[in-house]
């Protein structure tokens, strides 16, 4: 069997780097672009750091900002609909994982029309083509899907989410620059970290993993337990850290998938409207707990990322605590609560169904029940 690796054809990093947006523009023939940006990252000018470049430089675009922090059906459908109307012929996604994941929609269902219901591309929907070019410009620092071929969509009339992987919607360029994030809220910043870390987390241990995506997320976990508690508290340092280490993650989770922190994740949003990084963070360390025992010696790897002490003298119970604990310190420390006050005994059964059916959960290292599902959520009770 082979191993894929898909990335971006260019990715740029490191502070300032939008300004190479233009210069791609130019580069590449683009005529007008479509501009995927949330309402409040317009309000609070940070679309605005992108589309001043562009005013500059002469290049046109068009705003659409119809869209909700977890993208619904509707979003993505008028978000097409604008899309025609606009005249463009690629997309700039500015934002979270909710305005590129709306872009990918959106260029996806332009370049293939037969997928305009939209809930015919959850999973692996059979594309033809690739998607209108997407340069996809990250401000936070978790959900990496500037580098993936994922993106989520939540289903409002089925209160579910839903996945979908297509290598046709990965954007052609990825700018990634921490002084987009730099005005992010601290419990933002915690959140998203903390789907970064699942990320990594997930990735390592998912059935897929092999070699090169372990060099990806032992790497991504090592800098973003480093550089989490200092990009909450917004030092430089810390920002950089996380756009490096949340992109670095990214890169291995797309080509070797998640698992059932996610696919619960995915569940509690669409039920709840929990932000997405923080069902990840609460789930993380109690799924780390239920898969232990089909981990090998991974955890011991990903306590050594955490910087935690003395591992190799622990014996295979103590260094499986050991990485278990560090993921709670760290979630602690940045301020994510560890129980959920909406959860409800009468909803086990269908979130614990809902989470057993998304794309995530096959790829978890060790198979969940719909009952040891239900099981593992009462812990958020």
């Amino acid at each position: 069997m082979a191993n894929r690796i898909m990335l971006n054809q260019t990715s740029y990093h490191g502070s300032g780097a939008i300004a190479e947006i233009a210069n791609e523009a130019k580069a590449q023939g683009f005529a007008k672009a479509f501009v995927c940006s949330d309402p409040d990252l317009i309000k609070f000018n940070v679309t605005g750091k992108v589309t001043g470049l562009l005013d500059r430089e002469g290049l046109a675009y068009e705003i659409y900002s119809d869209i909700k922090a977890n993208p619904t059906i509707q979003n993505v459908q008028s978000g097409v609909a604008a899309f025609k109307a606009s005249g463009a012929d690629y997309i700039i996604a500015i934002g979270g994982g909710s305005s590129m994941d709306t872009a990918k929609a959106i260029g996806i269902i332009i370049a293939n029309p037969e997928f305009e219901d939209v809930r015919s591309l959850e999973g692996v929907a059979p594309t033809k083509k690739p998607c209108i070019p997407i340069i996809a410009v990250p401000t936070t620092a978790g959900t990496a899907a500037e580098v993936t071929i994922n993106y989520v969509i939540t289903d409002v009339e089925k209160k579910r989410k839903f996945v979908c992987v297509d290598p046709h919607d990965m954007p052609i360029i990825a700018v990634v620059d921490p002084d987009m994030m730099s005005s992010m809220p601290k419990g933002l910043t915690a959140s998203t970290g903390m789907d970064a870390l699942t990320h990594a987390i997930e990735g390592y241990t998912t059935k897929a993993a092999w070699e090169m995506t372990d060099m990806f997320h032992l790497k991504a976990i090592a800098i973003i337990s480093k550089s989490l508690r200092s990009a909450v508290a917004n030092e430089k340092e810390g920002r950089e850290g996380m756009a490096l280490g949340q992109y670095i993650a990214g890169m291995g989770f797309s080509n070797v998938g998640l698992g059932i922190a996610h696919s619960m994740a995915h569940t509690l949003g669409a039920v709840y409207d929990t932000p997405h990084g923080v069902a990840c963070a609460m789930m993380l360390p109690i799924v780390m707990e239920f898969n232990a025992d089909c981990t090998g010696e991974k955890y011991r790897e990903i306590a050594r990322a955490m910087g935690v002490e003395g591992v190799d003298s622990m014996d295979q119970a103590a260094y499986r605590k050991a990485a278990i604990d560090a993921v709670r310190k760290l979630s602690e420390d940045v301020g994510i609560p560890s129980k959920l006050e909406a959860l409800k005994e009468e909803d086990l059964t269908f979130l614990a169904e809902s989470a057993h059916a998304d794309a995530c959960a096959p790829g978890n290292p060790k198979e969940a029940s719909v009952e040891e599902l239900k099981a593992l959520f009462r812990k958020l009770m």
